[in-house]
């Protein structure tokens, strides 16, 4: 298979990342779907904001998977650090169900996961690497 490469002015590039937040305290906030569909609402808004796409995006009880691209100019940790902001807020204010399992203002963990994804393994591009021109010893 092949890259479907995006392109700008001035680069080429391909970048999708796989990003998991989890529920403070690993509570079941997620488990009604009232509130995961609000909560795919929020982000399908948000992400057309910041020119990310969404590729596929699910969740458990206590968890949200979203795998994603996006252009090279894009700053991660502060637009998942607003992604976290903004579903809380909102989540939060309209389902007061959930202020009973979360206290404060909290609803994400503080951490998260991001990984990059390609098309390819790190391996396959070591290899590659390698194969390019001579090696200096």
């Amino acid at each position: 298979m092949r890259y479907k490469l995006d392109k700008s002015s001035h680069s080429v590039y391909n970048l999708n990342y796989h990003l998991i937040l989890v529920v403070k305290y690993r509570r079941k906030a997620l488990k009604y779907e009232d509130v995961r569909n609000r909560l795919y609402e929020i982000i399908q808004k948000l992400i057309n904001q910041y020119e990310v796409e969404i590729i596929n995006m699910n969740t458990g009880d206590d968890h949200i998977h979203l795998l994603f691209k996006a252009k090279p100019k894009l700053c991660l940790s502060k637009f998942i650090n607003i992604l976290k902001g903004v579903t809380a807020r909102y989540l939060r204010k309209e389902f007061p169900k959930l202020r009973k399992m979360l206290w404060g203002d909290s609803f994400w963990s503080d951490s998260y996961f991001i990984a990059t994804t390609g098309q390819v393994s790190l391996d396959t591009l070591i290899k590659y690497i390698e194969s390019q021109g001579k090696k200096e010893k």
